[in-house]
């Protein structure tokens, strides 16, 4: 498959260090007690304990490797090598994998079982190349239970309106059960400069 490259990828290739230097960040954040844990919270308050949670887009593991260490089992997967290596040097208690969204298939990949939840965070869907959009959310529902759920967030201001967003989950078999101004479910409304998501198969 000939998928058309992301942002990131882009933004990667045209400067090699971006990667290392996002992985440092968040470390950095978090050792001066900066709380980055907030997305992966919200996770583990909607599912019971030891639940299978994929983390698309994990980049350097950090809301992953925060629900593997509460007991799920989780698997990460983003793209960029670099980011994968992070999340394995920092959370070894998950499973990460390099991988395109657009192509996800971890059946092929000996991950057979399906997933109670799936996590997007950190505005993956804004960095994907608008044609993959509506493949990568085919994608993420074919790997959830019948009733799973996927949460997904990004901001508004980065090309992709949540007006188009929302045509793409419907086009993707999707359907948006709820929506939030913010990952600890402030109420969305009409200014809201960011939206969290939370999907289940129509």
């Amino acid at each position: 498959m000939n998928t058309p490259p992301s942002q990131w990828a882009s933004i990667v290739e045209a400067d090699p260090q971006h990667s290392h230097r996002y992985a440092e960040r968040f470390r950095q954040l978090e050792a001066q007690g900066t709380d980055i844990y907030g997305e992966a919270r919200l996770l583990d308050a909607m599912v019971p304990r030891g639940s299978r949670i994929l983390d698309a887009g994990c980049g350097a593991g950090r809301s992953g490797g925060y629900l593997a260490r509460q007991g799920h089992t989780v698997v990460g997967v983003d793209l960029d090598p670099v980011l994968i290596q992070a999340a394995e040097e920092d959370f070894p208690g998950a499973t990460w994998l390099v991988g395109d969204l657009a192509e996800l298939d971890l059946p092929s990949r000996g991950i057979e079982e399906p997933f109670d939840a799936i996590v997007c965070a950190g505005n993956v869907m804004t960095f994907l190349h608008p044609a993959t959009r509506v493949a990568v959310l085919t994608r993420l529902g074919a790997h959830l239970t019948d009733n799973g759920r996927a949460v997904v967030g990004f901001g508004a201001g980065r090309g992709y309106s949540f007006d188009a967003y929302a045509a793409d989950v419907t086009r993707a078999g999707l359907r948006i059960d709820a929506r939030f101004a913010t990952w600890d479910l402030r109420p969305f409304t009409g200014t809201s400069d960011f939206m969290v998501s939370l999907l289940s198969r129509a």
